[in-house]
């Protein structure tokens, strides 16, 4: 006999209905719907960088914004620092890929509950799509920055909304999403690389990655095995004007059942209601955006300055691996819910401080004897990263009351994208401070 959740026990005739299998429907649902939404976010700047040297070799004109002209003045420039630097920094094209999303995660979670979770995965859909088209027909730089724009805000709306839905469904379901979204790291960073590499031209690979966004679609619609009632195209304020289901209850601990039983009102939140939850989710946020603060400040601020010379690979080739065992300790911590659990965030992020601060000093004197150190450091770095995400909102999930829990999910989105904001923009002064070295 199947045995059942022992996190989210259920009666018997559901367990029938929708047992073992829908699990597992559910779990890769959310693991290609997490794939899927941050691919065109991975492989949008280096499409930009290409797209955009095609047009600056077309077009004598200087019109390309700082932003998205890394590639092109780094190709047309020398430079005497020991840093063998890049006139602008990296975190150039951090800030523009990123702005978008947090503005998205700012203001979303106060207004996105009255929008049918339908209306935005076929919104997230159109402007993952869109992103791809402007980018490989863009003739103008600015096609290009919409393309990236577009990029950002379907990653943007998509995150806050997926993790949102999980709500609704077994908590093993947010394995599935953090480890999907991990996977997009490895998978979009390969496949444009390899596609490009096989000798096809931007403008084909990026109309090739078009299947991205239908496989969201797909997954979302055919795959996922969402409860009957479920508010598929109704907004979420028409669920709040009556109790919490009995499915719905289920998917609770014991205790929070209780809780809820004792101290649930009817009606959607109230913005004070909401400023409450803010609140109580500063413990879970501060200690991720401290992370990513310290992970971006990293890979854009310092990752490009630490370059050893008379090791096998070029600069670009170590950067180019950097970004890749990066990644690959993303994935793999992003996909380690089922396995370890870690409740001290502040320690994940103490870790990453660390991480960064040492790498500072390693750059400033240039006292790190091999690569192969840099390699492991920056492993662990992904790992730290990966896992800070996974246990932020696996937490979240499961410390927060029902009545607050979709809003809390979606409102705790922005720690990742407002560490990565700030590490963009203290990465500025940090890199011409070196260069001018």
């Amino acid at each position: 006999m199947e045995e059942p959740d022992t996190e989210h026990p259920e009666p018997r005739g559901r367990a029938r209905s929708h047992g073992r299998c829908d699990q597992w429907r559910n779990w890769a649902a959310f693991w290609i719907l997490g794939l899927c939404n941050n691919f065109g976010y991975v492989v949008m700047l280096s499409a930009a960088h290409d797209i955009l040297k095609k047009q600056s070799s077309e077009n004598t004109t200087e019109s390309a914004s700082p932003a998205l002209h890394v590639d092109i003045q780094a190709a047309n420039s020398s430079n005497s620092s020991s840093y063998d630097c890049n006139p602008v920094s990296t975190a150039a094209v951090l800030l523009a890929d990123i702005l978008p999303t947090l503005v998205i995660k700012l203001f979303a979670p106060f207004v996105i509950h009255r929008v049918p979770y339908g209306v935005r995965v076929l919104f997230c859909v159109l402007m993952a799509a869109l992103s791809f088209l402007l980018m490989s027909f863009s003739f103008a730089v600015w096609m290009s920055i919409v393309g990236v724009i577009c990029a950002s805000v379907s990653a943007g709306l998509g995150e806050l909304s997926f993790l949102s839905l999980t709500v609704f469904f077994n908590r093993d379901v947010l394995a599935g999403w953090g480890s999907g979204t991990g996977g997009a790291g490895v998978a979009g960073a390969l496949s444009y690389s390899g596609l490009i590499q096989a000798g096809l031209p931007p403008q084909l690979t990026l109309q090739l990655m078009l299947v991205v966004p239908l496989g969201m679609l797909t997954s979302y619609f055919f795959l996922l095995s969402p409860p009957p009632w479920f508010p598929q195209w109704r907004s979420s304020v028409r669920e709040y004007e009556t109790v919490v289901p009995a499915d719905r209850r289920r998917l609770m601990d014991d205790e929070e059942e209780e809780s809820v039983h004792g101290s649930r009102s009817t009606g959607p939140l109230t913005l004070t209601e909401k400023l409450h939850v803010i609140r109580g989710l500063l413990k879970f946020v501060i200690p991720l955006a401290l992370v990513y603060f310290a992970e971006y400040f990293i890979n854009q601020g310092l990752m490009e300055l630490l370059f050893f010379r008379h090791f096998f690979l070029s600069h670009a080739e170590q950067y180019r691996w950097y970004q890749t065992v990066y990644q690959v300790g993303v994935l793999f911590s992003r996909s380690s819910l089922c396995c370890i659990k870690i409740r001290k965030l502040w320690l994940l992020a103490l870790l990453q401080m660390l991480n960064a601060v040492f790498l500072f000093f390693a750059a400033l004197y240039q006292f790190l004897p091999s690569a192969w150190l840099m390699f492991a450091i920056v492993l662990c770095e992904g790992l730290l990263g990966g896992a800070a995400y996974v246990n932020t909102f696996y937490f979240i999930s499961k410390e927060t009351e029902d009545r607050h829990r979709e809003f809390a999910m979606a409102a705790a989105s922005v720690g990742d994208s407002l560490g990565i904001a700030l590490a963009g923009l203290a990465a500025f002064p940090v890199h011409r401070y070196f260069c001018s070295l």
